[in-house]
């Protein structure tokens, strides 16, 4: 899950080093194409900023 996933701003760099297409990087299903979401960042600090997502949200008692 290196580099993933791809934001806009990653895809349109001018240098591209990696072993893949940018249309890859950017559909890596054909289902996508139609219902893209384009991230505003890449991973959060790797494995442990997707374990530990910080919302800041208000608590469920906010929404009751």
């Amino acid at each position: 899950l290196k580099n993933a996933p791809h934001t806009a701003e990653a895809l349109m760099v001018s240098e591209w080093a990696h072993p893949y297409t940018r249309e890859e990087a950017a559909y890596p299903a054909p289902w996508l194409r139609e219902h893209k979401f384009w991230p505003v960042a890449g991973r959060i600090d790797n494995a442990f900023g997707d374990r530990n997502l910080v919302c800041s949200c208000e608590g469920m008692e906010a929404y009751i």
